[in-house]
């Protein structure tokens, strides 16, 4: 059966990427890296400033200097992927937990310290007792396995994004030390990418800085000289603090474009479509990634939304935003900590709070480029419901666009039919009977219509 879209509810959407830069668009979007990192935002890109500017101390220039641009910048890609992990193993917030985490110097002192305030805070003595010698009898191949998971996610996405060989082993190694001490290959020396060792002197750099300026960067440099760094990375990286120039463009608060207008980022592959839509699907797989729960619940998601504005009779301008839209609904989610959105049992206020917040959160992130805004309008938009009772800002009738409904109806469908923390997947009768009291107050009714003909036959 065909539906007919309302015109009065099309959202016009874009004929294509545009003047966009494809490092505006990583930038943008790294903001996301940054939140699920705990990190303050912009981190991704101050690192990617103080990486390049030690490059060129150490002479890179031309491809080099463009892959170790892109290696800085998508550093954290495979961030979200141990974060359920995290929270799981130490009883923590995985964000708090990842802040924390790399400001460990490395020592034996540093690391016990570390454990002991950041393992099952909170928690009665017998559960830190517990949890605490679980985690120290297990230390090693638990270090071992979340640094593996993180590395070889982010290697594959950069990958399949369509970067270099040499960015995904840049990301691969960035826990790599010098001494062979690092993690996931035990390597050193030279035999670590030289992104890799830059990458990761230009993050601990930035981390500490944050934490305590540039002085304090400095001596965790100087501390760490031929140990976790390469020396002449250090040297380089040490010099570049001392340069009254960069510090000054750090401080700046036109970096973001300062850092997007670098000649290192000029594009050797366009962004056309087929790019940009290798972009998106790379950070779906950042979002999908991080709780067990939602795996794969965006790609779903945009599959039932493809089926959706076929149905409907959208143009095909619309059918490909709304996959894209569909991918990236939930970037907000990055930003909330894996204890409450894996959280079995009911939500307080506090918690129901920062989940709902993630639909402003995926806006703002988006909203950052002029592009993605009304992908970031969907973000924001997809839990709200006809009769004015979903949220953010509780919108109602003929408030929500047509594209929203289309995308809150196909998310609706998934969070039914799949295994969430506080229920199971329910078989496709009782998703039916369920989606079938909602239509009208929560679900659009032609959107259901082209759901149940499409996926609930």
């Amino acid at each position: 059966m065909k539906h007919k879209l309302p015109s009065q509810h099309y959202l016009i959407w874009p004929d294509g990427p545009g003047e966009l830069r494809l490092s505006e668009l990583l930038g943008a979007l790294s903001h996301a890296l940054d939140t699920t990192e705990g990190q303050p935002l912009g981190h991704a890109i101050r690192v990617t400033w103080i990486g390049c500017a030690i490059g060129e101390r150490l002479g890179l220039a031309g491809d080099e200097l463009h892959d170790l641009y892109y290696t800085l910048l998508l550093k954290d890609l495979g961030c979200s992927s141990n974060a359920a992990r995290i929270c799981q193993l130490y009883q923590v917030n995985d964000q708090v937990f990842k802040n924390a985490f790399k400001l460990v110097d490395g020592s034996t002192g540093s690391a016990m310290r570390f454990l002991f305030q950041h393992t099952a805070p909170g928690g009665s003595v017998l559960r830190r007792a517990r949890t605490l010698a679980h985690v120290m009898r297990h230390a090693g191949p638990i270090v071992d396995d979340l640094i593996v998971t993180r590395c070889e996610q982010g290697a594959a996405i950069a990958r399949d994004m369509g970067f270099s060989d040499r960015v995904a082993q840049g990301i691969h190694a960035l826990d790599e030390h010098w001494d062979g001490s690092g993690r996931p290959d035990h390597v050193s020396g030279t035999a670590i990418p030289l992104g890799a060792r830059i990458a990761l002197a230009a993050q601990v750099a930035d981390v500490f800085m944050t934490h305590g300026g540039v002085g304090n960067a400095m001596d965790e440099i100087t501390a760490r000289r031929g140990i976790w760094f390469d020396p002449a990375v250090a040297d380089a990286a040490l010099a570049v603090l001392r340069d009254k120039a960069v510090l000054a463009s750090l401080a700046s608060p036109d970096l973001a474009d300062i850092v997007f207008a670098h000649s290192a980022a000029s594009q050797t592959m366009g962004l056309d479509d087929a790019v940009l839509d290798r972009i998106i699907a790379g950070f779906a797989r950042v979002i999908d990634a991080k709780s067990p729960f939602t795996r794969n619940h965006s790609a779903r998601v945009a599959t039932y939304v493809n089926h959706l504005t076929v149905a409907l009779g959208c143009n095909t301008t619309t059918q490909r935003w709304m996959h894209r839209a569909a991918l990236l609904h939930d970037i907000g989610k990055l930003g909330v900590p894996n204890r409450i959105l894996d959280k079995p049992g009911q939500l307080d206020a506090t918690e129901r709070a920062v989940i709902e917040g993630h639909t402003l959160t995926g806006r703002n992130i988006l909203g950052q480029i002029t592009l993605l805004a009304q992908v970031g309008h969907l973000a924001a938009a997809h839990h709200e419901r006809l009769d004015g009772t979903g949220y953010p800002l509780r919108l109602s009738g003929d408030q929500i666009s047509m594209d929203v409904r289309i995308l809150s109806c196909a998310d609706i469908y998934d969070a039914l039919a799949a295994e969430r923390p506080y229920k199971p997947a329910f078989a496709p009768d009782k998703v039916r009977a369920i989606m079938d009291r909602m239509v009208g107050v929560e679900i659009d009714p032609q959107c259901y219509d082209a759901l149940r003909d499409t996926l609930l036959a």
